[in-house]
């Protein structure tokens, strides 16, 4: 089967997008950010689409297998450390590197909701991509092992939960820099920029929980294959 077909290229443009999104999202400018969003919304919806049509087509290869977790990985990296400069506490683990310590010269953007700010913590960092690196391993040893591990419910909750937050996060970065130019009274400013921050919040406490959730389930369901004698390949049920 050819290894150039659709899906493929669909994923290679992901995974070229990551780095741009990163670079966008940085840029003090409300339409670069906004432009980021638009690339990162692009990337998220591809990323359902890209293997669904693979699947549809038979176009799955083995290249594709490899690109498709490497550009969800890369995008997430690429969201996550732009969100943790603009977002982290001031006095959080690596502070002094975040746009709250001024060692970026941009101005810290957590979450604004009814109840105060929300920024991003760097165990919340730690914890997600941490889970999604070791899910990779497991994954991997467990293929060695002859067992396929299939996505689960929650954890494609999770996924839809993530990229909410991430998607509220990166157009809140833009949308607060429109918003202090526009001149509107706080009256108007204000409920915008908490809905926003309601939306990323939610989404961000949902996306922790059911990152543990899942890695639990994942955990508990596969955890025994480690401890049995090695087999063929074989799908997990």
């Amino acid at each position: 089967m050819r290894t150039v077909n659709l899906p493929n290229v669909i994923t290679a443009l992901r995974i070229l997008a990551a780095p741009a999104v990163a670079v966008l999202t940085l840029w003090p400018s409300w339409p670069a950010r906004m432009a980021a969003f638009v690339l990162f919304l692009a990337a998220a919806i591809t990323d359902y689409y890209d293997g669904k049509l693979a699947r549809s087509r038979g176009l799955v290869t083995d290249l594709g297998r490899l690109l498709d977790p490497l550009a969800d990985k890369l995008l997430l990296a690429a969201t996550f450390i732009p969100m943790f400069i603009l977002q982290a506490p001031p006095h959080d683990v690596l502070g002094s590197f975040t746009a709250a310590g001024g060692a970026w010269g941009l101005e810290a953007l957590p979450f604004r909701t009814p109840i105060g700010l929300v920024p991003f913590p760097f165990w919340v960092m730690a914890l997600v991509l941490g889970r999604e690196l070791f899910m990779t391993i497991f994954r991997q040893a467990a293929l060695w092992r002859g067992v396929v591990i299939s996505a689960i419910g929650p954890a494609k909750w999770k996924t839809g939960f993530q990229w909410t937050w991430v998607g509220s996060a990166l157009f809140w970065f833009s949308a607060a820099l429109i918003l202090a130019h526009v001149g509107w009274p706080a009256s108007v400013t204000d409920p915008i920029a908490d809905f926003i921050g309601i939306v990323g919040t939610v989404a961000m406490c949902g996306a922790v929980v059911l990152t543990m959730y899942s890695l639990a389930l994942y955990i508990g369901r596969y955890g025994m294959i480690f401890v049995r004698p090695r087999a063929g390949a074989r799908q997990a049920p």
